[in-house]
């Protein structure tokens, strides 16, 4: 495709004005100054995903958006990045996006990253290496100063808008947007089959979902070839949500946008620097709609945003049921992670059931019933656990004590936790009871918060012995 689109000369500090807001407009002759016509041609040429992707004239790459400060999933996000928080005891949540992206074909990744980026950073470096055969590479994208932008993104748009030098590069023409915190396992090739097929400028991924959902998600309503003519953003229990249901069903079902993404190189470009606007969900793509050929791509699968403390626990508990919606068993498309050659865990005795149990634990509990528990758990004799997520330790502790507490790392004996989610790193003496029965929906304590009804306590605490919470 070198021939049918052009960079320009190289970059020069004046020329990175672009990420000035005041030189939005004048940038997009500089850094899009593409033959449109020849890639329309290009486009149209190619009739299978099999042939984009695996075609030496087209590139795709994969824009993973890290998100904001991750306020609903506090105190899980005090000290990490929405991404980086740990799901069914051994992955983390960027871990499936990353995944969905190699198990179809897409091996140029781009992680864009803000809020409490270090363990994430460690994370990637540790997990996703590519040789130098295959090619491909997972690259971390941080908010950064410059001279010309010395603050924080502002919204997913404005995130890609001062990234986009960096993954221009690679030459793409296809850029597929997913987000960092969603647990749901997608054939991206499809989408882009789909999105050839339209000759789309822009696709979104859509859920069905029903009326009771609907009220709070961004929805799309389309015509009879699929093409979105309208979108509101959290519409309500209102008439004009009645307005918006998808056709396409007998029951009442309304497309919800999943935040997932594939834009064509160029209109991209061409949509972030006609507008200065900060978010694609709110801005660009209702402008879209009005302007460009946009359509909706239906996902009938499992997917789940892990959004709030109650998303995230039910999402994770769901995982230990005898048949899951969605299972990590799938080989077929594996989610991959980091290898930390860990130890099996070992049982010394226990009732174990519908429970996930991670490598590296030592558990000598009484019972643990519908609950997942992370790397290195230590669970005490006698203590029970009910449908609550452990999620283990970081590293072992070796020899004698040395905390200041001596608390050893791990759940005590005869405890008992119920409907909780126990961070990393917890010391809890014996005899704790940890349960969020008879306190409000929504608190805050120095040992533990209450979220949307479950327990949390933070990673790093410590619970003297007898202590009921």
């Amino acid at each position: 495709m070198g021939s049918s689109w052009m960079i320009g000369t190289p970059f020069s500090t004046k020329e990175e004005l672009f990420y000035r807001k005041d030189l939005c407009r004048a940038s997009v002759k500089y850094f899009f100054s593409f033959d449109s016509h020849v890639r329309r041609i290009c486009l149209a040429s190619v009739h299978t995903v099999d042939d984009y992707l695996g075609g030496s004239n087209m590139n795709v790459v994969g824009l993973i958006l890290g998100g904001g400060a991750g306020t609903r999933l506090q105190p899980l996000t005090k000290e990490r990045s929405k991404p980086a928080v740990p799901i069914a005891g051994k992955y983390r949540l960027v871990d499936i996006p990353i995944s969905n992206c190699i198990n179809s074909g897409i091996r140029k990744i781009f992680l864009l990253t803000q809020y409490n980026s270090v363990s994430l950073h460690q994370h990637i470096a540790a997990t996703f290496r590519f040789d130098q055969f295959s090619g491909g590479h997972v690259r971390i994208l941080a908010a950064e100063q410059t001279p010309d932008s010395d603050g924080w993104f502002q919204g997913t748009a404005d995130a890609v808008r001062r990234s986009i030098r960096y993954f221009m590069s690679d030459q793409p023409d296809l850029v597929v947007i997913l987000s960092g915190d969603q647990l749901y396992r997608m054939d991206i090739r499809k989408v882009i089959d789909a999105h050839i097929e339209n000759g789309a400028d822009l696709t979104i991924s859509t859920k069905p979902v029903m009326r009771d959902e609907a009220g709070a998600l961004g929805i799309m309503q389309t015509d009879q070839s699929g093409r979105i003519i309208r979108f509101s953003e959290k519409p309500g229990d209102t008439p004009l949500l009645d307005e918006l249901r998808a056709p396409m069903y007998e029951e009442e079902r309304y497309l919800a946008s999943m935040g997932i993404y594939v834009f064509n190189m160029e209109v991209l470009g061409e949509l972030l620097c006609k507008s200065c606007d900060s978010d694609f969900g709110k801005h660009i793509i209702p402008g879209a709609i009005e302007s460009h050929r946009v359509f909706s791509y239906i996902f009938d699968g499992y997917w789940e945003d892990i959004g709030t403390i109650r998303s995230f626990w039910s999402a994770n508990l769901a995982l230990a049921d005898a048949l899951p919606s969605f299972s990590f068993y799938e080989m077929q498309a594996p989610v991959y992670t980091n290898m930390r050659y860990l130890p099996p865990s070992k049982i010394n005795q226990c009732d174990v059931r519908h429970s996930l149990l991670s490598d590296g634990c030592i558990i000598s509990g009484k019972s643990i019933v519908h609950s997942v528990v992370g790397l290195r758990a230590k669970v005490g004799e006698g203590t029970e656990i009910e449908d609550s997520i452990i999620m283990g330790a970081d590293y072992y502790e070796h020899g004698p004590v040395l905390h200041s507490s001596g608390i050893p790392m791990g759940i005590g004996k005869d405890c008992v936790i119920r409907q909780a989610i126990v961070d990393k790193n917890v010391r809890i003496g014996n005899g704790v009871v940890i349960s969020p029965e008879g306190k409000a929906a929504d608190e805050q304590h120095q040992l533990y918060w209450v979220r949307d009804g479950i327990i949390v306590i933070p990673k790093n605490t410590v619970i003297p012995d007898g202590t009921i919470l």
